[in-house]
């Protein structure tokens, strides 16, 4: 772990699982810009280091934190959640790995990597921060899906199969702590501008920006919600695709 800058006492935290991505990155800022303490837990930790610089030069007095961490390497959980500085106010899990549907379909391994990477890790990762936020008493967890996984389709359905899980996972959660004061928020964004989509043919009205995805993450501290769709447009497109009839759906190329 690297400190960059001393912290207050009286300061709230984030976490940010993922905090290299472009969402990871702009949820950071956004909280910075709110006066929280930041901790970036991220595999590549020199990257991490250059994000929290980053944010130090645009935030004036920003407080931010890097801790390594692979989402793959779940017997590391315990020690990476006891070496962070405090048990943070706020978790914000965006990882996640598209992969390519062709190869995920030919070659296992890669397949359970990239189920891995959206389900699993995440999924016993919260498991294990809702246990401890569960102990303290309060605690928002914010868990990044897709609407991929709101239905299978034939050109993602290794990815959207991971993210399915994992929406399930968070609805699962949000009612098991539904009594208490630990909330659990689900995050669909749609399509995002970032580098995992560079290269696709995106819709540009159904696109967001990483920063239109932190803005909607920071309003939660302030709002109480259970699913969030970043686009608002997405909600009935969705309801509409889950609707259909299975021996409609499997004729349509999607």
């Amino acid at each position: 772990m690297t400190e960059t800058t001393p912290r207050t006492n009286n300061a709230r935290s984030l976490l940010v699982i993922g905090g290299t991505s472009d969402m990871g990155r702009a949820v950071a800022a956004a909280y910075a810009e709110m006066g929280w303490t930041i901790a970036l837990a991220a595999r590549d930790i020199e990257a991490a280091g250059r994000d929290a610089a980053d944010i130090r030069t645009r935030v004036e007095a920003a407080r931010v934190a890097v801790h390594h961490l692979d989402i793959l390497e779940t017997d590391t959980f315990g020690a990476f959640l006891d070496g962070l500085d405090t048990l943070p106010d706020t978790v914000v899990c965006v990882v996640g790995m598209l992969g390519d549907q062709e190869r995920a379909q030919d070659d296992p391994h890669y397949a359970a990597r990239v189920m891995r990477t959206n389900f699993e890790g995440p999924a016993l990762l919260l498991e294990m921060l809702a246990r401890r936020f569960a102990d303290r008493g309060r605690g928002l967890i914010v868990g990044v899906s897709s609407v991929a996984g709101d239905r299978g389709r034939a050109s993602n359905y290794v990815y959207g199969s991971g993210k399915a899980g994992l929406t399930a996972y968070l609805s699962g959660l949000r009612n098991r702590l539904s009594a208490t004061d630990v909330r659990v928020v689900t995050v669909k964004p749609g399509f995002v501008r970032t580098k995992m989509t560079a290269g696709m043919d995106l819709v540009g009205p159904l696109t967001a920006t990483p920063q239109a995805v932190a803005a909607r993450i920071a309003a939660l501290q302030s709002r109480r919600a259970d699913v969030i769709y970043v686009l608002r447009a997405w909600w009935p497109i969705m309801s509409i695709i889950r609707a259909i009839p299975e021996t409609v759906f499997k004729k349509l190329k999607l």
